[in-house]
Order: C-alpha cells, then structure tokens, then sequence
C-alpha cells in the first residue's frame, strides 16, 4: 500500500473546491436574469439553507416556469468529471422537469456553461465511488 500512497492536503482541497462552488453558484445568480418581476423571488439554497436540497439556485426560466439548478463549476474544461450526490440525482429525477444542472466551465479564463436535463444518464456516466458502511441491527 505503501506504492501508492500519496501525502495531500484534503482539508485544502476540500476548501478550494467549496470556494469554487459558490464563485460558479455567484456567477450564475450574476447572470439570471430576462424577468426582472421574478428577480426578488431568485434564491441562493445552498447559501441561505444549506447544502442538502438537491439543488442550489431555485430560480425561474423566461416563461416562469420554476428552476432548480444544480451548479457544477470547474476551471478547466466542459468534460471535466464532477460529482454529483445521491440526493442531487433523487432530486433531479423527482422533480425532473424544473431541475437542471448547469455546468459552468472554464471559470478562470472565459467562462462558459450549458444545461443538462434530467435525465443525467443520458448525458453522463453515472459511476459509484463510495459506500456508506452501517452497522448490521
């Protein structure tokens, strides 16, 4: 194990990933925007309510209908895997016509970003990377 092993700052990591999430959910909130009359109703959740919704702008399209959009943000490119949680997917497939993932790339050059809707399997491959071990009752 030893081989592979790699000394890494998580906590770090962890951090800068959090910042670069609510710079990509900031420049989304920058941007909506067409409905002036549904501006004030705009919310940041994950901000205001925390990170649990399944979403983190609760916002509306040009015809009112509403949106919830999950922001995924990096720096490099519109391929770039991200994560997503299972209450992020149970969400999109429940309220699968107002979620969306916005996808917002390339946020330190130029930024970029497109939507994806429900559902994610036939955009992305979904892949299991953990498992919640729990006690046997």
């Amino acid at each position: 194990m030893s081989g592979i092993a790699v000394r890494f700052d998580a906590a770090g990591r962890d951090e800068r990933n959090r910042a670069l999430g609510r710079l990509g959910e900031r420049l989304v909130l920058e941007r909506a925007g067409g409905r002036t009359d549904l501006a004030r109703d705009v919310r940041w959740v994950s901000r205001e309510d925390g990170d649990g919704a399944g979403y983190d702008i609760a916002s509306f399209a040009l015809d009112g209908a509403i949106r919830l959009l999950e922001v995924k943000t990096t720096k490099e490119y519109a391929r770039t895997p991200f994560w997503n949680s299972h209450n992020e997917l149970a969400v999109a497939r429940e309220r699968h016509t107002e979620w969306r993932l916005f996808r917002l790339w390339n946020v330190s050059r130029t930024p970029q970003a497109f939507e994806l809707a429900p559902p994610l399997e036939s955009h992305v491959s979904l892949m299991p990377t953990q498992f919640l071990a729990d006690f046997h009752q």
